[in-house]
């Protein structure tokens, strides 16, 4: 495989491990993700609630919880590591700031247009910043934005199809929809994207994420034009993931049949593995009597049917009584839990064998 050149960074293998909250990945999977050469990603979903016995303010215990995962992934880990840092979130501007004065490697972008990003980024930053798009029209508007707003374009642009796991930038009758697949919009992105490295002379990758999950996989999107590409189901089922075992399990014991789309608090479809808690929601059993968060913007407590911070933490913890795992279309795929170092050599095995079958 091609090394993975963002900015003046280069992860050898072109893999990064997708941000994935709450709890999910935090320093341990990112960390062991980047020792392999590929990019670890620690998630900021939820990181006050992780971190509340450092503040009973859940903006302050974010701050101090992402400070101190960060801390953590430098001790142990030589490589690149990034944040996730949604754009839906209320604290968002905090996550980012925090992520650029602690020095993260990379910002990653999603759950709605990063399109002010550029503007918290104080000069001599070292940080890279890349958004996540599910079209080849959000790229465009993202590079035009911070072109003539800030001077300043994507180090790289995630392009994530609706196989993903969690909260989809899709509407419900697309996911499905096969003119939507990865397949078709990562080849859009790259045309997109291309006409800005025209442009302006510089190089930007574009990264291909959504239901990828074996070497077979990473090699067809390469084919289709990507740099590299994004998974987070397939490192879930790790010794380093940072969910616990129970969550993991889950993974194991599903069933293609058992993963389905949502409607979540947010406003957004998400892909969960089905459960007793998501029963209960369609059933109008659930229902929350106030906002202890406020963690996302688009989240209306008067309406919602649950807290969507407390079920995926609940989730992380293994209590699915009352959350549930979100995941990817290819979980029901996991069938044992190895380590990350394991999980990326099988990865570039099967990428190997495709590409000397493709050869011949």
């Amino acid at each position: 495989m091609k090394t993975l050149t963002i900015g003046d960074l280069k992860a050898q293998v072109p893999i990064i491990q997708g941000g994935m909250g709450v709890g999910i990945s935090l320093s341990g999977l990112a960390s062991a993700v980047a020792n392999e050469g590929g990019i670890g990603v620690i998630s900021c979903a939820g990181l006050g609630l992780l971190y509340n016995k450092l503040s009973n303010n859940f903006g302050e215990a974010s701050i101090l919880g992402l400070k101190e995962e960060l801390r953590k992934a430098r001790e142990k880990a030589k490589g690149i590591i990034g944040v996730n840092v949604m754009v839906a979130m209320t604290n968002f501007a905090d996550m980012v700031k925090t992520s650029i004065a602690e020095k993260a490697d990379i910002i990653f972008s999603g759950a709605g247009l990063p399109l002010n990003l550029p503007s918290f980024l104080p000069k001599g930053s070292k940080t890279k910043l890349v958004p996540i798009v599910s079209s080849a029209r959000a790229a465009k508007i993202i590079c035009e934005k911070w072109k003539s707003e800030y001077d300043y374009l994507p180090d790289a642009i995630v392009v994530e199809g609706p196989k993903a796991g969690g909260h989809l930038g899709y509407k419900e009758n697309q996911i499905a929809d096969e003119h939507f697949s990865l397949e078709e919009i990562l080849p859009q992105v790259v045309a997109e994207v291309a006409e800005f490295e025209k442009m302006y002379d510089r190089k930007i990758p574009v990264i291909a994420a959504g239901g990828i999950y074996t070497g077979e996989d990473i090699y067809r999107m390469m084919q289709l034009g990507a740099s590299g590409v994004q998974l987070g189901t397939r490192f879930v089922t790790t010794n380093e993931c940072d969910a616990s075992e129970a969550f993991k399990q889950q993974y194991i014991d599903a069933k293609k049949e058992d993963i389905e789309i949502i409607k979540s608090p947010v406003g957004m479809p998400g892909r969960a593995i089905g459960c007793s808690f998501i029963q209960q929601v369609k059933d109008g059993v659930k229902q929350p009597k106030t906002c202890a968060f406020h963690c996302i913007k688009t989240c209306d407590i008067s309406k919602s049917p649950y807290c969507i911070m407390l079920a995926l933490y609940n989730a992380f913890k293994g209590n699915f009584k009352n959350g549930y795992a979100f995941a990817g279309a290819n979980a029901y795929r996991a069938s044992k839990i190895m380590s990350v170092k394991n999980t990326i050599a099988e990865l570039m095995k099967e990428w190997r064998e495709k590409e000397q079958v493709s050869e011949k």
